[in-house]
């Protein structure tokens, strides 16, 4: 898969060192993925919340942070909309 918002992960990380870790095996594992429905992202990751319309939300730090991402199958793009603590995904609107 194609990942887009690097940026916002290392922005993200510089903060939240506690979450480093985990967020760069995330990285290397979507860079390494070949998710064609949102079925075989749940193979990968069980928790993961599939609200649809392509947004996939990862816990990451068991549930202490959350990673909001869309989705594109067709093309293999993930595109990395936001990141926060639990507090701050809940006042988040994800459509």
């Amino acid at each position: 898969m194609q990942l887009i918002g690097r940026e916002l992960l290392q922005e993200f990380m510089c903060i939240h060192a506690d979450a480093r870790s985990q967020l760069g095996s995330w990285e290397a594992e979507v860079e390494a993925a070949e998710w064609k429905t949102p079925h075989d992202v749940k193979s990968r990751y069980p928790s993961v919340s599939l609200p649809g319309n392509q947004q996939a939300i990862f816990n990451i730090c068991w549930n202490k942070y959350r990673l909001w991402t869309t989705i594109t199958y067709k093309t293999g793009i993930v595109l990395v909309k936001k990141l926060g603590t639990h507090e701050e995904y809940k006042k988040w609107k994800i459509i």
